[in-house]
């Protein structure tokens, strides 16, 4: 069954909800990105019309070129700015790895909260291009390097052959920080191919069907990366 496309309607939703959620930790945003719009279209403007040309024709190139040129710095300079928005706003709160890892585009499977523990401390799992990668975030790193040894032991009995790495989300002195969690975990290099993921994850489903129901933490897992990388698949 094919996915339906997003509606023009709800993609101006999507971003209508990222700009609200962006501003309430950028209060300048809807100023910086009426400057950055202005700017490009007068520099748009001015290549455009040095190009050969006179006459009407010539304005209306210039004009659309500048409203076009515009228009792309502007989006560019959003996306930016809200994901660092989207970041401050999520660090800290529990899971906030997972809403990060979301980001990740195709060829990458997410599964927040694979093992978790009564203090709050959850490890989530990735399968992508670098194998297994393990996730751990909480606010002991003693107790988040224990639980990811844990999950380390359980994913070798069923993908023994897989490489699987090891990552804790945060700002102590080893962690990764979150707004540098998805290019840190893109960087592990490409150790599986895509022919192989089905096996892997035919695996993990196995380990999963034995853990049973996982209490999840208290509170929400942030989300607030899925619109933007719907946005992104979109463009």
């Amino acid at each position: 069954m094919s996915t339906a496309a997003p509606t023009p309607s709800s993609r101006r939703g999507q971003i209508m909800q990222t700009y609200t959620m962006a501003k309430r930790s950028d209060p300048r945003l809807g100023w910086i990105l009426l400057g950055v719009f202005v700017l490009g279209a007068a520099i748009g403007f001015g290549v455009m019309w040095l190009l050969p040309g006179s006459g009407t024709i010539s304005l209306i190139i210039s004009v659309v070129g500048a409203l076009l040129i515009g228009l792309l710095c502007t989006l560019l300079v959003f996306g930016r700015r809200a994901q660092k928005a989207a970041y401050t706003q999520m660090e800290g709160q529990p899971a906030a790895a997972a809403g990060a890892l979301q980001m990740l585009r195709r060829g990458w499977k997410v599964d927040p909260v694979v093992g978790f523990t009564k203090q709050q401390d959850v490890v989530h799992r990735v399968v992508g291009p670098p194998g297994i990668v393990l996730v751990g975030e909480g606010s002991s790193q003693s107790r988040v390097k224990q639980l990811l040894v844990t999950e380390r032991k359980k994913h070798e009995r069923v993908a023994y052959e897989v490489p699987i790495h090891e990552v804790v989300c945060g700002r102590g002195e080893g962690e990764v920080p979150l707004p540098k969690l998805v290019r840190h975990v893109q960087k592990l290099g490409r150790s599986v191919k895509p022919a192989e993921m089905t096996d892997i994850l035919q695996r993990l489903r196995a380990l999963d069907a034995q853990r049973g129901k996982l209490p999840l933490p208290k509170g929400p897992v942030p989300t607030s990366m899925k619109g933007m990388r719907s946005q992104q698949r979109g463009r």
